[in-house]
């Protein structure tokens, strides 16, 4: 017969063991989701960094071409115009 004490100390082990696996697990839920999160925060800035660099290289194409404009009109127009037909 298993005495009141020994029965009290095994019901804690397995309470014990019960905690540290569901913690366990739960830390690892966690873990990939700050990961997944870090990752996903991480490409939307690098879309960001990519659109902002995008619209510089667009405003200094657009400078250049005002630029040729006002050196010589025949040369926007001839550049413009060499494109495919539709």
């Amino acid at each position: 017969m298993v005495s009141p004490f020994e029965r009290a100390k095994d019901s804690a082990q397995v309470l014990t063991e019960s905690a540290a696996t569901h913690i366990g697990r739960i830390a690892v839920i966690v873990t990939r989701a700050v990961g997944e999160v870090a990752n996903e925060a991480g490409d939307w800035l690098t879309d960001v960094f990519e659109m902002r660099e995008a619209a510089v290289r667009a405003q200094e194409d657009d400078a250049a071409q005002r630029n040729l404009r006002s050196v010589d009109p025949d040369l926007t127009s001839s550049a413009s115009s060499s494109g495919p037909e539709d």
